[in-house]
């Protein structure tokens, strides 16, 4: 089956440096005093449109942000914020997204400010290693966060590696994708023992999503919708360390905000996108490929290389030997 997603016209990513004053000129600063390779790219924006600066003389409220505890105290100082704003259309990713960040990193250096990503809710790193903007663009640089969260009234019994089936009160959903006109993608109905695992299948997933969107925006810049097809075959060379065994992933339109039917509990309902009814794909669940035999739990910890004694294959339409998994 077919999966279509539209393509905006024009994306908008903000990022917000909160700082307790601003004892610079933003316009003698921004965009002549940003380093490294995004200068010229950050010049042409301006002058353009395409990226803005704007000073606001009051402190920045957090909503919906996961933030440390030594973020929000940080924050409780500041009494004004910057906020970085980057329009353009899809096929300019994941450049004029770039530019705007490395815009965002100078900005927070220089005002000893904290960097934070509306969109992911999470603070960005700009000092160390992580002071300026990286040349090359990697997805696990920082362009997602992780909304993870379990069902209220879950009883979670001990954890036991050899008994998965027990527990499914886990759903853990990214947030970032929509920066590149994509749905967010969601894990539901996992044991709340495997965060990690589900965390790390779901940034697998991204990435590959990722990587085939920006090919096609790239080499497609006038389209209007692209479909992707809801069966995903994960390469070793999508997995984080470039090894591992191919696997399946199934790849349904889920809406966030109402989660399984038939769940005990509830969870806090994530807004990923535009309200339900609009017809628009806001979040895409991933599961195991049809015909897996095994829970959930099975599939999840089969594909970081986990084996069980039900398991029979991770990829339902892989019929060489050397992608199956037994036990």
């Amino acid at each position: 089956m077919k999966i279509i997603l539209p393509l905006p016209r024009t994306l908008t990513s903000l990022f917000v440096i909160a700082m307790e004053h601003l004892l610079f000129d933003l316009g003698s600063f921004v965009p002549w005093r940003v380093g490294g390779p995004y200068k010229r790219a950050a010049i042409s924006a301006i002058d353009s449109g395409a990226l803005t600066v704007t000073h606001h003389a009051a402190p920045w409220k957090p909503v919906g942000a996961t933030l440390t505890d030594d973020d929000r105290r940080r924050l409780r100082r500041t009494k004004q914020h910057i906020v970085v704003s980057a329009t353009a259309p899809p096929h300019r990713l994941p450049g004029n997204v770039q530019a705007a960040r490395a815009v965002a990193r100078a900005l927070a250096r220089e005002c000893d400010g904290v960097l934070i990503d509306s969109l992911t809710g999470s603070t960005i790193l700009t000092c160390g290693r992580c002071a300026g903007e990286p040349a090359d663009f990697h997805i696990g640089d920082d362009w997602l966060g992780w909304d993870v969260q379990v069902h209220d009234d879950a009883t979670c019994p001990p954890w036991d590696p050899a008994d998965t089936a027990v527990c499914g009160c886990l759903r853990v959903t990214s947030r970032g994708l929509r920066r590149f006109a994509l749905p967010e993608i969601t894990l539901d109905g996992a044991a709340c023992a495997h965060n990690l695992c589900a965390t790390n299948l779901l940034r697998t997933v991204a990435h590959r999503l990722v990587t085939d969107h920006l090919a096609y925006v790239a080499d497609h810049p006038d389209a209007m919708e692209r479909q992707i097809d809801d069966f995903l075959r994960i390469q070793p060379s999508d997995q984080p360390d470039g090894s591992g065994l191919p696997f399946g992933v199934q790849l349904t339109p889920y809406d966030a905000d109402v989660g399984e039917l038939g769940r005990t509990g509830s969870i806090r309902r994530l807004k990923v996108g535009p309200a339900p009814g609009t017809g628009q794909i806001t979040c895409l669940k991933v599961g195991p490929p049809s015909g897996f035999t095994g829970s959930l739990n099975d599939w999840l910890c089969a594909t970081q290389g986990a084996h069980h004694a039900t398991l029979t294959s991770i990829d339902s339409r892989a019929a060489d030997p050397a992608r199956v998994l037994a036990a």
